[in-house]
């Protein structure tokens, strides 16, 4: 039997607010467009701290080996249960990439605070904690909520809608949890901890973007590239 494909979102806060609210994050929450990493007066306007980033990344040739390079030294995902550090999500669903990493930047860290009590958002949460990697995909693949969520919120995106597949490019979410910076990512065999913060470091932070998005990019430039399909969001508490 085919697997599910749904036509994938757009990377913008309208798209992804529209998700938080039809799943049950609070509104006291909401998305931003990151402007600049580097000039003040372009980060202003978010404030601080940030819960979580929300990008896509091109997958070019030094993001594929890089990412090999983390392969190699994973087994797949073993986690399960409340002393999980994250929740995460192997994706099975075509294109369901940012719906997946709206999840990630929304249950993890301390936008989990912010789930409204009793919504599909909470359900979600509480029904992957108890289950391992196969077990949650299935959960998660078989959700008539978060199916209808997504589908809800495709109209809302700047291009023109399409199931193709969109292997060109990934969302990743950056989220500190627990005083740690993770990369969270459907189509990785894990969760990936990249290091340490501080208690007063956010994902905006210069450590935390060195530590994530930034390395990334590094990575491209330093390999000659220059893949304009960079984006990212923040999450944050609304001004």
């Amino acid at each position: 039997m085919d697997k599910k494909q749904w036509v994938m979102l757009e990377n913008n806060p309208e798209v992804m607010n529209r998700l938080a609210s039809k799943l049950g994050l609070s509104s006291e929450l909401t998305f931003y467009d990151v402007w600049s990493f580097d000039e003040p007066e372009l980060l202003a306007h978010i404030p601080r701290p940030a819960f979580a980033l929300l990008v896509i990344i091109p997958h070019t040739p030094a993001w594929e080996r890089d990412r090999q390079a983390d392969a190699a030294e994973k087994d797949d995902y073993q986690g399960v249960g409340p002393d999980e550090p994250v929740i995460w999500f192997k994706q099975t669903i075509g294109n369901a990439c940012g719906s997946i990493g709206f999840l990630h930047c929304a249950i993890n860290g301390p936008a989990a605070g912010y789930i409204q009590s009793g919504s599909d958002l909470d359900k979600i949460r509480r029904d992957a904690l108890p289950l391992k990697m196969e077990e949650r995909a299935d959960m998660l693949y078989n959700s008539l909520p978060f199916e209808e969520a997504h589908k809800s919120c495709v109209p809302f995106g700047d291009t023109v809608p399409t199931n193709k597949l969109h292997s060109g490019q990934h969302f990743v979410a950056f989220v500190k949890a627990h005083g740690r910076l993770w990369e969270l990512e459907g189509s990785r065999k894990s969760p990936l901890d990249r290091g340490m913060l501080a208690d007063d470091e956010d994902v905006l932070s210069p450590k935390a973007l060195d530590l994530g998005f930034r390395r990334v990019i590094k990575l491209e430039q330093e390999n000659g590239g220059q893949d304009p399909r960079f984006s990212c969001i923040a999450l944050a508490r609304k001004a």
